[in-house]
């Protein structure tokens, strides 16, 4: 069996603020990985369930409460704490967003497996690269899913979206840290890699980097000054 059929994918609204949640795994040996459980976590794992698939890790973009659990905007989220209730399992996080991480889901340190990038989480035959990408908070990162004879899909978190990226306006935003990411980072990547983000911010669910390269002003310019013009900051 290709790495390619083995391929277990499932992009997934969830929640009030257009998430987009990912499952990805083998099928080969029936595991997957959630990406950023959160708003419906129990729908989430139902549907790996209905789909024959076991959850038995999380892969998390960053530690904003929309994406992992947790109290903002006077709405409690339900996320990584109810995922350890159903199904305890190992949450994948950036070295620099863990303590973050901790803080805002209250989930526990020997849940957390801390990564840098360039690690490879491995389901099965699928292998997962995790690429830190700073900027719209010191630990974001997206994941690439490699694939054997193709460019693979990226899942970017709010690092970049369809025609925008993640706002810097947040503690530990950092304006010139996400040009450097989707310049020096998610730019050099091949333009057939599939892009698929974290909010679906457009009509379309998910794109290619070399479609983004040509319509997002964001990776159109080529200078910094140009992208902080462009931020407003």
């Amino acid at each position: 069996m290709t790495q390619e059929s083995d391929l277990y994918f499932k992009q997934i609204a969830a929640g009030e603020m257009a998430n987009l949640v990912y499952l990805v795994g083998s099928r080969e040996t029936r595991e997957c990985l959630v990406v950023d459980p959160a708003w419906q976590v129990d729908a989430l794992i139902d549907q790996a369930e209905a789909d024959g698939m076991k959850v038995v890790g999380a892969l998390v973009t960053h530690y904003h409460q929309d994406h992992v659990g947790g109290s903002i905007f006077g709405m409690e989220i339900e996320g990584l704490g109810r995922l350890m209730e159903r199904c305890p399992v190992p949450v994948h996080v950036n070295a620099h967003e863990a303590e973050g991480l901790r803080r805002v889901t209250g989930v526990s340190e020997s849940d957390l497996v801390r990564h840098d990038g360039g690690d490879v989480v491995e389901v099965g035959g699928v292998r997962v690269r995790l690429l830190h990408t700073p900027g719209h908070t010191p630990g974001s990162q997206c994941f690439l899913v490699e694939e054997s004879d193709q460019a693979g899909r990226l899942v970017s978190g709010d690092t970049l979206f369809l025609g925008s990226c993640g706002r810097v306006d947040l503690p530990g935003g950092d304006p010139e840290a996400l040009f450097e990411s989707l310049h020096g980072k998610l730019g050099k990547l091949p333009e057939e890699t599939l892009l698929f983000p974290g909010h679906q911010y457009a009509a379309e669910p998910h794109s290619t980097l070399g479609e983004q390269k040509r319509t997002n002003p964001y990776l159109r310019v080529a200078r910094l000054e140009d992208f902080l013009g462009f931020l407003g900051v």
